[in-house]
């Protein structure tokens, strides 16, 4: 499919939050996929695969997940700075405004004369811990959730009882967790930790891991996979096409 894009400044709890649109252009209403970026917001990489997605029959918001935070339009490099500044946000910015952005985000789509209404989510890095913190909402019937960092270690600000882990079983909708087997980020501990959660809670969920390191989904670097990369967007168009459509 060919599509447009566009851009939309979403009133949240905490400002306006910049959002991208990657839609098809045929007219017709689409089920939406909110795609959470990495810490450094919504770089090119993350751009491309908003529209890859947004090609197999969605409408993808990206959201700038630390908008309240950067000047409208911000986009860090892949830099120390850029990761010294977007780690910073991480750690600044606590987990109930993240649920307040992914309430707007749903509340938007479901305003949109293109969206059927039904939403899923996805995201990568610290965006794959959004997308699974996004799947607490009942709105949310699927998420795709590539090496999400922070689930294991309640390393993101949240109010007591409110950490990601924890509320697992909150989650209604189908999961998908994708792990790096070489990822530091996440390591073996900390995904028998959330695998075992899982279990635990009987929450409907697939579990992959990879021979990969972190951000094997980035097509800019030497972490890049793109045989993996292009099996991720198979499995996570699958499973859209299946929950949403």
């Amino acid at each position: 499919m060919i599509i447009q894009h566009q851009s939309h400044d979403i009133a949240t709890n905490t400002g306006a939050m910049r959002t991208s649109i990657y839609r098809p252009v045929e007219e017709g209403k689409y089920p939406c996929i909110i795609f959470y970026s990495e810490i450094f917001q919504e770089t090119a990489p993350i751009a491309r695969s908003a529209a890859i997605l947004a090609g197999h029959g969605f409408v993808v918001l990206v959201p700038e997940v630390f908008h309240e935070l950067n000047p409208i339009g911000t986009v860090l490099a892949y830099d120390d700075a850029g990761k010294d500044k977007g780690n910073a946000d991480k750690w600044a910015k606590p987990l109930e405004s993240h649920d307040s952005d992914t309430d707007a985000l749903i509340a938007f789509a479901r305003q949109q004369d293109y969206c059927t209404g039904k939403v899923g989510a996805m995201g990568v890095c610290i965006g794959g811990h959004l997308a699974y913190r996004a799947a607490l909402n009942p709105s949310i019937k699927a998420a795709f959730c590539l090496y999400a960092t922070d689930i294991h270690s309640d390393t993101l600000p949240a109010q007591a009882g409110n950490n990601s882990f924890e509320r697992m079983a909150d989650i209604k909708g189908e999961i998908h967790f994708v792990w790096g087997k070489q990822d530091p980020h996440v390591p073996k501990e900390g995904r028998l930790k959330i695998y075992q959660q899982a279990v635990a809670t009987g929450i409907n969920y697939q579990w992959q891991e990879v021979n990969a390191q972190h951000a094997f989904m980035r097509d800019e670097g030497d972490r890049y996979d793109p045989v993996l990369a292009i099996s991720m967007y198979q499995q996570a168009v699958a499973l859209f096409n299946r929950t949403l459509v």
